[in-house]
């Protein structure tokens, strides 16, 4: 802390230029509320965001307060003074209790597509097995997939997502064969944020032997996430995005029973129960029984504290009222669009079938047409390719504020008229 006051103090004397680090220094204005007690416009002053911009993307990137920064930036400083990097493990068990697992289940990650990759490939499926997946695949769910059929020949069974959780879960028994093996779909798709009854898919697959491979990217920081509730075999995440954590921080959940199921083949130290390599032997141990079997090497302890200091954030603050406020907030974006005439919208109206992301297209213009406008007006969302949608989508967090809603809803107006 000595130090990073010193490196303040020169910078306020112009020893250090802020034009080197291409931004302005901000600083985390100081409450005597505990975080709980915050308003929302409070808590959005935790967050570095530029006022005037409006950032509506959340579900690709969210922006970590600066209790998540300062963590981070603490922590480097430390092992590069010091040299001891470590090989952090201690912040494992807060993490997995956040995500309602036990410790043995939880491999810690750099995002989601090496947790799905994990899956896809670990997965003992041979040519002409079955998976059911769906055509809102994100590249980093649909790639592995592809990858696997491509180099092993096992069959995906695409199908479009429907409005509500009983037509999903309909589609999906539908498909079911007998030589189907596992399914991989999302929890929350990332082009309409269609939220799927997980709990329901994983009973009825358990039932018949499928596996259950989910793409939680939008799962942990929305919902209040227990992914052992959940009951499915697979769960892969990360931080970035909605827990408000550090880029490149992810999970994985992995069943504790179903460890030796899912074959791990990336290793390395910390992987296994012990090797031996000379002249005369040659041999591994085996592997760990817990699911550090699946991250292995130099760890990074700046970003593991980074996510400690999310988790921190979120539990604080409440995960009911995150949720809620994440709902609320949903819903007024989604009122609001359907008030304007000429918006086709492709979010399910169903409540209990979005949370925290709506999508919709105009008639007539391309997406990018759409993005090129909102961003002159400094608003920043997601254009969806995926699946042939050409549409616009609106991801909203607790930083968010109905006003910016309103501005962009003004804005969608004015292009409609």
């Amino acid at each position: 802390m000595d130090k990073r006051r010193d490196f303040l103090q020169k910078l306020s004397f112009g020893l250090i230029t802020p034009a080197l680090f291409g931004t302005s220094i901000w600083k985390e204005p100081k409450f005597e509320k505990d975080l709980g007690e915050m308003s929302w416009e409070e808590i959005r002053k935790l967050f570095p965001l530029e006022k005037n911009r409006i950032y509506l993307n959340n579900g690709t990137f969210g922006p970590s307060p600066k209790s998540v920064l300062d963590t981070i930036q603490d922590s480097f400083q430390h092992t590069n003074s010091t040299g001891e990097y470590g090989n952090p493990s201690s912040g494992r068990e807060r993490i997995a209790a956040f995500l309602g697992i036990k410790k043995s289940e939880l491999c810690l990650t750099h995002n989601t597509t090496e947790g799905i990759n994990i899956m896809a490939w670990g997965l003992p499926l041979k040519k002409g097995d079955e998976v059911i997946i769906t055509s809102h695949e994100h590249a980093g769910s649909a790639i592995p997939w592809l990858n696997r059929a491509k180099l092993d020949g096992i069959v995906l069974k695409v199908f479009k997502p429907s409005d509500t959780r009983n037509k999903n879960f309909e589609l999906i028994k539908s498909l079911v064969t007998s030589r189907t093996k596992a399914i991989a779909i999302p929890h929350i798709t990332c082009t309409t944020g269609t939220v799927f009854p997980i709990r329901e898919i994983a009973d009825f697959a358990r039932e018949r032997g499928i596996f259950t491979a989910i793409d939680g990217a939008h799962g942990a920081g929305t919902l209040k996430l227990n992914i052992s509730e959940l009951g499915c075999d697979f769960y892969a995440g990360c931080f970035h995005k909605w827990m408000l954590g550090p880029n490149g921080s992810g999970f994985l959940y992995v069943k504790e029973d179903l460890l030796d199921t899912l074959q791990v083949y990336q290793v390395g130290a910390y992987s296994e129960k012990g090797w031996e390599l000379s002249e005369s032997k040659a041999n591994l141990k085996g592997y760990v029984e817990t699911a550090h079997r699946y991250d292995f090497g130099t760890q990074s302890t700046p970003l593991h504290l980074g996510i400690v200091a999310a988790v921190d954030f979120h539990e604080k603050i409440g995960r009911e009222k995150i949720e809620l406020r994440v709902r609320e907030l949903n819903d007024y974006l989604f009122n609001g669009l359907k008030e304007l005439k000429g918006i086709e919208i492709l979010t399910p109206e169903e409540r209990e079938s979005r949370i925290s992301v709506v999508a919709f297209r105009i008639p007539g213009l391309d997406y990018q047409e759409i993005a090129k406008k909102l961003s002159k007006k400094k608003i920043r969302i997601r254009g969806v390719h995926e699946a042939g949608l050409n549409a616009i989508r609106v991801s909203t967090h607790i930083y968010n504020s109905k006003s910016e809603i309103d501005t962009l809803l003004g804005e969608i107006k004015t292009m409609l008229s």
